[in-house]
């Protein structure tokens, strides 16, 4: 099933690249850029540096699982950038990351 508030288009991302704001952590780079929307959207990037397919996909899994639920505030384009050292690192760990980099960006609603 498609998601709805999912980055789909290579220029969305581009955009995002070339015009957000960077926050970093030892695992994830997250990159923001604010839209025209009434709501947020996201996507995740994933290298072959990080490993196989397999593993790559497991990450992605990871993030997309991280933000399932949350409630971010509307009118944001978000790229996650997952490092190779998060290959290693569990789903608690992620998401306290993810949860520390929305928050550092003022991107979650205040109910979080």
């Amino acid at each position: 099933m498609k998601e709805p508030r999912a980055l789909t288009k290579r220029a969305q991302y581009t955009l995002v690249y070339q015009q957000g704001e960077v926050w970093a952590s030892s695992l994830v780079v997250m990159k923001a850029a604010p839209n025209s929307l009434c709501l947020s959207r996201y996507g995740f990037s994933v290298t072959k540096k990080v490993g196989k397919a397999v593993q790559r996909n497991h990450l992605k899994r990871l993030l997309r699982e991280t933000m399932r639920l949350r409630s971010l505030k509307p009118g944001w384009d978000i790229v996650f950038i997952a490092r190779s050292v998060a290959v290693n690192a569990d789903y608690h760990r992620l998401e306290r990351t993810v949860t520390e980099l929305l928050a550092r960006a003022q991107l979650l609603e205040s109910n979080e």
